[in-house]
């Protein structure tokens, strides 16, 4: 029973830091790529990520 409980909170743990990393990896790539600077940086050297991600499929995307 206790070793049921404990890998319970082992896998809840597991699936909260997976979230939180998504969330964290997504809003410094926004956050950077919106900013001045990383404007500045595409306007000057044409640096453009054109990856393709799972997010950018999203149904509430107007794109």
């Amino acid at each position: 029973m206790v070793f049921g409980s404990l890998v319970f909170s082992i896998i809840l743990w597991i699936v909260g830091l997976f979230i939180l990393y998504i969330v964290i990896s997504t809003a410094v790539k926004d956050g950077i790529n919106k900013s001045v600077v990383g404007q500045f940086i595409e306007q000057k050297y044409g640096v453009k990520d054109d990856k393709k991600s799972f997010f950018d499929s999203d149904l509430d995307n107007d794109k």
